[in-house]
């Protein structure tokens, strides 16, 4: 399969093109829908057979063997990761997002502080705040590179005692950020000052650039493990958001104990699709056919960055993973109405808006280069022509 076959996802329900005309005001006809993170490439052959092979043979009832699955995840962890786990750590979920309700309700009490590290993925805040928990920022610092950096003597002077649990983006959605073994061991040090949770999503993590190498927080901060819960899923990677499958591995006995106890409460479990796919998707052909997907992304950040960056007032944060670029327009000088404005009308592009990853994206917007090469590089055309009188 050629990443650069172009598919038109439009009119089969999905979120990320037959949304964007209703959320963005970008005509449906001509648009390039940039937001929502997922990617326009169709799941690789393997995983699809996989679905396909429970589909011909008819009957999908219940599973009472499910080690092929959590076999494939043990695989991929220490294979691609050196992150050894045991099947009996792993529960399923719907999903990454639905983790995070799991866990505040687990770990949490309405009323509690969740702290995150802002700018940062936009449903952490979603999902803090309908549970009744309070969002707590601690603001990443940007260097001189610009690039986004935990500042942890100013959020230590920020901790009140009302805060549980802090939520980790690793890598970091939206800025791209790899976070290094000592930064990560900090946030271990910063959780044990103030007796937090640490609910470390990685969700990213194998959507890593050449010559970068990620730490999963496990791995790093073996020390924080009696308050380490980890988060990661294929979704990202192999394209299967909506199969909705995400795993929540807890190494700790009394955490894993207290989350199984949600998880028996709901009646919650994996599904023969997820499950199905899962097990495919980890394994040397989903390795192989991942190595492929970043080098290709490689070349799509490649191109949007330097187009991007050659348009006076715009920069694009420096990417070291995931396939979501970062976008400050403050350098133009214009109000945060005037530059979406621009985009979403002039460019006729429908990102992320910068406000929704919480304080530090005022000024902010987010692409998804998850797509074919071709269309990288008319949003990157179409850019350029709607900022054309600052050049």
């Amino acid at each position: 399969m050629s990443f650069d076959t172009v598919i038109d996802r439009r009119g089969t329900g999905c979120a990320k093109w037959d949304a964007m005309e209703k959320l963005y005001g970008v005509p449906a006809d001509d648009g390039l829908s940039m937001w929502v993170a997922d990617m326009d490439f169709p799941a690789a052959d393997f995983i699809l057979d996989a679905g396909r092979g429970l589909i011909d043979h008819g009957v999908l009832g219940y599973q009472s063997d499910q080690s092929a699955y959590l076999n494939s995840i043990v695989w991929w962890m220490e294979n691609r990761h050196g992150w050894s786990v045991k099947p009996e750590e792993i529960f399923t979920t719907v999903g990454l997002v639905n983790a995070v309700g799991l866990c505040l309700q687990t770990y949490t009490l309405p009323g509690d502080e969740i702290v995150l590290f802002t700018p940062v993925y936009h449903a952490f805040a979603k999902v803090i705040k309908a549970a009744g928990r309070q969002v707590k920022e601690c603001l990443l610092v940007r260097d001189d590179a610009g690039s986004y950096h935990m500042d942890f003597d100013a959020y230590d002077g920020q901790m009140t005692g009302a805060e549980k649990m802090a939520i980790f983006c690793s890598p970091h959605n939206p800025g791209g950020r790899i976070w290094t073994v000592d930064e990560q061991k900090a946030l271990a040090a910063f959780a044990a000052r103030h007796n937090l949770i640490v609910l470390s999503d990685e969700i990213h993590h194998d959507l890593v650039f050449s010559g970068q190498k990620h730490a999963p927080f496990a791995v790093a901060a073996p020390e924080a493990r009696d308050r380490t819960v980890m988060l990661t899923a294929p979704s990202k990677t192999f394209n299967l958001a909506g199969n909705h499958a995400g795993q929540v591995t807890i190494q700790d006995p009394a955490l894993h104990a207290a989350f199984q106890g949600t998880i028996a409460g709901l009646g919650l479990s994996s599904t023969v699709f997820g499950n199905a796919m899962t097990a495919a998707a980890y394994s040397p052909k989903g390795a192989a056919w991942v190595d492929d997907l970043v080098a290709y992304i490689e070349g799509n950040v490649a191109i949007f960055e330097e187009g991007v960056n050659a348009v006076p007032g715009l920069r694009m944060m420096s990417m070291q993973s995931t396939y979501l670029a970062w976008v400050d327009f403050s350098g133009t000088g214009m109000g945060r109405e005037d530059f979406t404005r621009r985009v979403t009308e002039g460019a006729r592009i429908a990102p992320n808006y910068g406000p929704t990853f919480g304080t530090g994206g005022e000024t902010w917007l987010r692409f998804n280069l998850g797509t074919q090469r071709a269309r990288v590089e008319e949003a990157t055309a179409r850019l350029a022509a709607a900022f054309a009188d600052l050049q």
